[in-house]
């Protein structure tokens, strides 16, 4: 999955906004607001940062080398991964998880706006 795949993926998802918060070199995907994936423009590798269950989030990071703490994150609850390396399916399976847990983490006044549009 390159860059434009990936942007096209996040912007298919419900309620997903990309906007660029940080300033012009770290595009920002969110789900109502609150963040799900983020990439640095800037980067000569591909990677991104993803939420993760923190008790998965372990576990990918020892299966896949591609796959490490997140980088300026959280790295209780957040991966980043080089998709250089990472099959498309994977990809897209990990950018689901993200989006889903951070849509189970939303209010369920936010839940019903998503499951609304």
């Amino acid at each position: 999955m390159d860059i434009e795949q990936f942007r096209e993926y996040c912007l298919s998802k419900k309620g997903v906004t990309e906007e660029l918060p940080f300033g012009p070199e770290t595009l920002v995907y969110k789900v109502m607001g609150k963040i799900f994936a983020l990439t640095g423009l800037d980067s000569e590798i591909f990677t991104v940062n993803l939420k993760c269950d923190p008790e998965r989030a372990v576990s990918l990071r020892e299966e896949f080398s591609f796959i490490i703490p997140g980088y300026h994150m959280n790295k209780k609850h957040w991966n980043t991964v080089n998709f250089e390396r990472t099959p498309s399916k994977m990809a897209s399976e990990l950018v689901d998880h993200s989006y889903d847990i951070v849509v189970s983490g939303l209010t369920k006044k936010l839940q019903t706006e998503l499951a609304q549009l």
